[in-house]
């Protein structure tokens, strides 16, 4: 227990540290890293996490990765647009079928995208979609154009189901909060994270206002959601 507390005691001096006002000679800082420290790995989790909430939360994966775009500045304006993937499509499963309460007989198209704020690709979707179950006029945007599932089919006021959450990498490895404090404790001089790509995955059921389920979505986020200029003193 002693081991415990003074290990927090030391991450709670370094964030102490870290974001005590900036005195004579000591400039604030512009980061586009983060780094290989106790204290940042913590606020990388933070943010994977605030994000994770808030994408669970909300109606729409469009409209909230637009929001944390504006919000962190990431680009000028900040809005989404879905880059397509023409490669060949993947085909939907029996269980996927189920889902969304259809025959094998049901005709159901398949669009993949890079959902992108300015330079920043945050997520990867796969989409199946009961073209039935849409107007004509959106059936035509989503085979012809770039716009955001989520904005084509607006009018719907859809609704998220989510099946499954999972956590792809978190920054902090099994046992952590038992291990004994480390060189890294300090931010101070620490390298950068390493981050990979792919953060967490949602798959989620998108239903109409009267509950029909029309789409099923398999959203990768990824590392960029992170890539955004911080100021610290």
């Amino acid at each position: 227990m002693r081991e415990r507390g003074m290990a927090g005691l030391k991450i709670i001096v370094a964030a102490t540290t870290l974001l005590a006002p900036a005195g004579p000679g000591r400039a604030a800082e512009t980061l586009t890293s983060w780094p290989d420290s106790d204290l940042g790995r913590l606020e990388v989790l933070a943010e994977i996490e605030t994000l994770n909430g808030a994408l669970l939360a909300s109606r729409s994966a469009t409209a909230t990765l637009e929001a944390w775009c504006a919000d962190h500045h990431m680009a000028q304006p900040a809005r989404i647009s879905a880059q397509r993937d023409t490669g060949p499509g993947k085909p939907i499963t029996a269980q996927q079928r189920q889902d969304l309460q259809v025959g094998p007989e049901e005709p159901i198209m398949y669009r993949r995208v890079r959902l992108a704020c300015g330079d920043h690709v945050l997520s990867e979707a796969d989409n199946w979609y009961v073209p039935r179950r849409l107007t004509p006029r959106m059936n035509q945007v989503l085979e012809t154009t770039d716009t955001p599932f989520g904005k084509a089919v607006q009018d719907l006021h859809p609704t998220r189901q989510t099946l499954s959450a999972q956590r792809l990498w978190s920054p902090l490895p099994d046992g952590w909060d038992l291990a004994p404090p480390t060189a890294t404790t300090q931010s101070v001089g620490a390298g950068a994270l390493a981050i990979p790509r792919q953060l967490f995955q949602h798959r989620a059921i998108l239903l109409d206002e009267q509950r029909r389920p029309f789409s099923e979505v398999v959203e990768t986020y990824t590392s960029a959601v992170l890539d955004y200029p911080r100021s610290r003193k």
